[in-house]
């Protein structure tokens, strides 16, 4: 199958581009590892695929109007914080 082809019966069957699904699946893992980790945001970028932390906050801040850093603090859950004896 063509590229092409490809694209057009991908668009047609899920209603965006492959690229443009493939960005929408990254930004979801890089927002659950930043709701529920307490990784750097360069490591986030990293494990969801972005790259470095400036790609991952163009498209989070494009898609949700807040940094990585803001993102985490209102959406964070509360982690578990480590017992001491």
């Amino acid at each position: 199958m063509s590229i092409r082809t490809f694209t057009r019966r991908f668009r047609a069957e899920v209603g965006m581009t492959p690229v443009q699904w493939l960005t929408r699946q990254r930004l979801e893992h890089a927002r659950r590892l930043l709701e529920t980790t307490d990784l750097p945001v360069d490591r986030v970028a990293t494990e969801a695929g972005f790259g470095t932390a400036a790609s991952l906050r163009q498209h989070l801040t494009n898609t949700t109007g807040v940094a990585p850093t803001a993102y985490r603090q209102t959406f964070q859950t509360m982690l578990p914080t480590p017992r001491t004896s």
